[in-house]
């Protein structure tokens, strides 16, 4: 991910330095259980832990294993070696009997799990952002909207608390994915445990509070990986759901409801009046990131027999970049919501402007319910008066009243056209929520 998108926390998890941390944190955990198994000296581990804890890696490590791997060609050998070089002759201890990827994708375990949690705390803060504006706007009336036409009145608040709900699934389903890589693999070529017994692989595990991978050949199923993958994508569509709400809301023709714009900010270079839902437009593109890393992510999971690398080269793009993506937009659209600038009175000009199409519905029921017209008949009254309310703008109140097929008197009309009536759950619904 370029720096313009890079959270801090990302960009640190994300190094090279805090993956070669990662690789050591296994090879160290690997070698503690040996040594506690006596397959390895105890006192070269404590030693070696030691000195990694003095002097952890660090990017000129990253670099010096660039170095060597220009010529092993092998990033697990050169970050071997850099490890001799610089902790002393204990080393050689390291990796005893594991392979390659028994490292790199318990490592990549680590620091998805990592990844996950940040991603969660940014969900979390988002949720929050829309809980305190579900209540702010709880009883602030707006028109809703099916086919991006004006359907029925309802509350702003209830997008708020609509996008709750969603984000209460993204938690469950980021906490089940984060639970899935929470896996150690120390099974050595081809996973059979010839040379790293099961009892090491299952010692890391407890330690660290995971599990180990029931089951390997010598690469970790990427399903796991798709699991995280698909969670992201999923979450970056509940990101993209509200900014396209946003977006929507801040149109010329709507303006109900628009991003903030700072002071000095400038919307266009040659139209000086422009303000543009740049924030949510950019999370909108995230969310089609998100879901293009999901596509790759599934096509890593068919592997060659024991194991080939074909997944390697794309994973080293795709987990950080979507990791990174997700945290981004996330706080972006925080951001947005926590500052978000809304227009109260517009929304009711809005929803009068069509002369009370809205309650059309009501009205129907009305005279089913009270007048027993059949629904068909009642439906052809209403449908005709408000079909020649769209073309005229005449208000539908007015046209009833002069329809002597309408039965309705004015109180009854007056009932229908009564706003009151569609907010009369709006309690119920936030005490679904404990608001």
């Amino acid at each position: 991910m370029i720096d313009r998108y890079l959270t801090p926390e990302m960009k640190a998890l994300w190094s090279e330095a805090s993956k070669y941390r990662a690789w050591l944190r296994v090879e160290l955990a690997a070698m503690g259980a040996q040594a506690a198994h006596g397959e390895v000296p105890a006192d070269a581990y404590a030693a070696l832990t030691a000195r990694a804890a003095a002097d952890p890696l660090d990017e000129a490590f990253a670099e010096r294993v660039a170095e060597i791997e220009a010529v092993t060609r092998h990033d697990i050998v050169a970050f071997t070696r850099a490890l001799t070089e610089r902790y002393g002759e204990e080393a050689r201890f390291i990796h005893h009997g594991l392979t390659s990827t028994d490292v790199v994708d318990t490592a990549q375990n680590l620091l998805l799990d990592e990844a996950l949690t940040v991603i969660l705390a940014d969900a979390a803060k988002l949720r929050e952002v829309c809980r305190v504006q579900a209540v702010a706007y709880k009883y602030t009336p707006t028109v809703g909207r099916t086919h991006g036409i004006h359907a029925e009145p309802m509350t702003f608040g209830l997008k708020f608390l609509n996008w709750m709900a969603t984000l209460d699934r993204d938690a469950e389903r980021l906490t089940a994915a984060r639970e899935r890589v929470r896996v150690v693999m120390l099974s050595g070529s081809v996973g059979t445990y010839a040379h790293v017994s099961p009892e090491i692989e299952e010692a890391v595990a407890a330690a660290w509070g995971w599990t180990a991978a029931p089951i390997t050949n010598q690469t970790l199923a990427r399903d796991r990986h798709a699991e995280v993958l698909s969670a992201l994508a999923i979450f970056g569509t509940t990101l993209e759901r509200i900014a396209v709400e946003i977006r929507h809301l801040q149109r010329s023709e709507v303006r109900e409801a628009m991003e903030p714009f700072g002071k000095g900010q400038t919307g266009s270079s040659s139209m000086p009046h422009k303000k543009n839902p740049i924030l949510t437009e950019n999370v909108t593109g995230f969310a089609r990131l998100l879901r293009g890393f999901l596509t790759t992510g599934l096509e890593n999971v068919a592997l060659w027999h024991e194991r080939d690398i074909s997944h390697s080269s794309a994973e080293r793009v795709i987990l950080p970049d979507a990791t990174a993506a997700a945290s981004y937009a996330a706080r972006r659209l925080t951001g947005v919501l926590r500052d978000l600038v809304v227009f109260p009175e517009r929304m009711l000009k809005n929803m009068n402007d069509l002369g009370g199409l809205v309650f059309s519905q009501r009205v129907l029921h009305a005279l089913i319910d009270e007048k027993g017209m059949s629904r068909e008949a009642a439906y052809e009254l209403v449908q005709r008066n408000a079909l020649h309310s769209w073309e005229t703008g005449e208000g539908l109140r007015d046209l009833l009243k002069a329809d002597a097929a309408n039965p309705l008197n004015d109180a009854e009309l007056d009932a229908a056209f009564d706003l009151a009536f569609y907010l009369r759950h709006v309690d119920h619904m936030y005490g679904r929520f404990g608001l």
